[in-house]
């Protein structure tokens, strides 16, 4: 351990407690809902406590009938959300709207999308966030290297932020063997001890150290921990190879949190019943699906009031198995998850690009560029499918973004298209590699 570590640690625990010790007691009930389960009681009150008040506080639910169960509610895609964003913001936060986090994801589905979040949501994503890692042997105050595509002004952090949560940003839009190079250096150099990433990102760093044979030893990460899409085995399997410890699976995204986690090396993942309702239902209807049958994630988020989301249709689908314990305490796992497997796009370099970078494309077309999916034909020729408002769409500006990570000698054609179609998974994918040279 280092003093940093150990600093930071005692300095967050001791300010929690000037507060009262709010934070300390929502992780430990959140690891302990997690492994023990929780009570049939406790999921009643919380259906029955989040669907009145948004029948109670919102437009767009006011119309229900809370009384009926949550069946009765619609199931939401990001669409739906978009589309009716007003009418669900609670009239309690709405002339507070400004002051209220905004979670921004394109999601692997390509659909732009910002949710609000009040302040106990954003207490629960935190407390969620540090729990599923605890309960992996994570240690408050460790250092941690994050590999996402960061946008200042959007998601990159300040120094100082960066400093106190002993937090290093990753930046993963181009993953070309030159910038993995760095990459491998940064983390000996910054002695970083959690690596938190991408799977795809995950995918191309362990590759990369395998093919040039670079010794870890002198490094210090303790911990690998996968978000987003799901993990293929072979990396899973090349992770142990080089570190000689299993990553750490989860299954989440940006406007919840965490949702799933494997816990003790389970491959299974364990859903987290205190933060979330989760149901699984069949591909093409809104039926639930049976017992161990492949269908569509839906969740139930328990805590974010400011904006309810109630059968949000995740775009992923899954096989989930519930179980009740002797002291009848429900589990719920996800035996496998789907989708957010994009195909992996290379530029006109033939470097990997990581699926992240064409979803964070997408946030900032938002309201604009409904729906877009970017397929790969050759390499340099690409092709562009977009849903979108094309009186408000500078299609010159959409296309330079694009070719900003593909490359200045980019072909890509545009197909303009009032919905992307959605493939045999379930999902509309935000990039697919057709090039027979990359299959």
């Amino acid at each position: 351990m280092s003093i940093g570590e150990v600093s930071r640690r005692a300095a967050f625990y001791a300010l929690d407690r000037a507060k009262g010790g709010k934070m300390n007691s929502l992780i430990r009930r959140n690891m302990e809902e997690i492994t023990d389960g929780v009570t049939p009681a406790y999921v009643d009150r919380r259906l029955h406590m989040i669907l009145n008040y948004a029948a109670e506080h919102t437009e767009f639910y006011g119309k229900m009938d809370a009384s009926e169960g949550l069946s009765s509610f619609p199931v939401m895609k990001k669409m739906d959300y978009n589309e009716n964003r007003d009418a669900i913001l609670s009239d309690e936060y709405a002339a507070d709207k400004d002051s209220l986090a905004q979670l921004n994801t394109s999601g692997s589905t390509g659909v732009p999308f910002t949710v609000y979040a009040d302040p106990f949501k954003m207490d629960h994503i935190f407390s969620n966030m540090l729990a599923v890692y605890e309960l992996n042997g994570f240690r408050m105050g460790m250092k941690r290297g994050e590999f996402r595509v960061w946008i200042p002004g959007r998601n990159a952090i300040t120094k100082w932020k960066s400093f106190r949560n002993n937090l290093y940003m990753y930046d993963i839009s181009n993953m070309g063997d030159a910038y993995l190079e760095t990459v491998c250096e940064r983390l000996r150099k910054e002695r970083i001890q959690v690596i938190v990433a991408y799977s795809g990102a995950l995918t191309a760093l362990v590759r990369y150290i395998e093919r040039k044979k670079i010794d870890v030893k002198t490094w210090s990460v303790e911990m690998i921990f996968s978000m987003g899409e799901a993990m293929p085995d072979q990396t899973y399997e090349a992770i142990e190879r080089v570190f000689h410890f299993p990553p750490v699976r989860s299954y989440g995204n940006n406007e919840n949190g965490f949702i799933a986690v494997c816990v003790n090396g389970d491959r299974r993942y364990t859903i987290d019943l205190y933060n979330y309702y989760v149901e699984i239902l069949k591909i093409d209807s809104d039926t639930p699906a049976e017992e161990g049958e492949l269908g569509r994630i839906v969740v139930t988020d328990y805590y974010n009031r400011a904006f309810p989301m109630i059968r949000y249709d995740t775009g992923d689908t899954g096989v989930m198995v519930r179980e009740t314990g002797a002291d009848g305490r429900r589990h719920a796992y996800f035996t496998e998850i789907y989708g957010r497997r994009g195909s992996l796009l290379y530029n006109t370099k033939g470097e990997p690009l990581s699926i992240h970078v064409f979803m964070n494309l997408l946030l900032k077309q938002e309201g604009i560029v409904h729906q877009a999916r970017c397929i790969q034909w050759e390499k340099n020729r690409y092709e562009l499918l977009v849903n979108a408002d094309r009186e408000k769409l500078d299609e010159e500006a959409l296309l330079a973004s694009y070719r900003h990570y593909l490359g200045a000698d980019a072909v890509i054609d545009v197909t303009y298209v009032d919905e992307i179609p959605v493939q045999a998974s379930g999902k509309t994918m935000v990039c697919e590699n057709k090039c027979p040279d990359y299959m």
